[in-house]
């Protein structure tokens, strides 16, 4: 599902990757472990899009997506990669369901169809009683969750977690964790995790450590 081949990123002298390589099926929970400052964000953003290596291919479900156009490549990630982040980046003016729902307007999906999957995943994750609450309103887990649903509402190939607990208690981490099983379980849903979490790590079904810009599989 997502293929990663000789991947390389430099800042000015600074070699981040060295040729890295990986491959992760659908329907897996795949984890990057490695100390700060190795390259393990500078990887999900390209493999994201948000970054251009300087060489290598990034395929995802067979799309070369460093071969599309600008405009085109835009549009994939908004349909085919979902985010979740250390720091939620909702938009404190938006409701929860305002929040969930600005991925699929952006799709241009109608605003019906995006309120009712909206509404079903803010159920799903716990959250029908919060739908009208704004971010300041919610708790560091509840909004991880709306996080997670905004990530969920085009069906996304796979969802991109950077230190997605980083900020939550071991409680509410374990929870979000059980979610990301839960809907790989459920609906096939593949995920790649950026994590210093080793208890997460663990349960992976794949994990690598980042070291000198490449991935060693543990």
């Amino acid at each position: 599902m997502l293929n990663v081949s000789s991947l390389y990123k430099r800042y000015g002298t600074l070699e981040i990757l060295r040729g890295l390589s990986l491959q992760v099926p659908k329907a897996q929970v795949a984890a990057i472990v490695g100390p700060s400052g190795c390259g393990k964000s500078t990887l999900l953003h390209l493999i994201g899009t948000l970054d251009r290596p300087d060489n290598g291919k990034v395929e995802i479900n067979g799309t070369d997506v460093f071969r599309l156009s600008s405009q085109k490549l835009a549009a994939f990630r908004n349909k085919h990669i979902g985010f979740v982040f250390q720091f939620h980046h909702l938009l404190p003016e938006f409701s929860a369901l305002e929040n969930v729902s600005i991925p699929g307007w952006i799709a241009g999906h109608s605003k019906g169809e995006v309120k009712e999957e909206a509404t079903r995943l803010l159920d799903t994750l716990g959250l029908s009683h919060r739908l009208d609450h704004k971010p300041a309103a919610l708790s560091g887990g509840e909004q991880q969750r709306v996080a997670v649903a905004r990530a969920l509402i085009n069906r996304p190939d796979i969802i991109l977690a950077d230190e997605p607990s980083g900020n939550l208690d071991s409680i509410q981490a374990r929870e979000l964790h059980q979610l990301f099983f839960s809907l790989r379980d459920k609906t096939g849903q593949t995920f790649l995790v950026v994590t210093h979490n080793q208890e997460l790590a663990g349960q992976c079904d794949k994990v690598w450590t980042m070291k000198d810009g490449m991935l060693l599989e543990n």
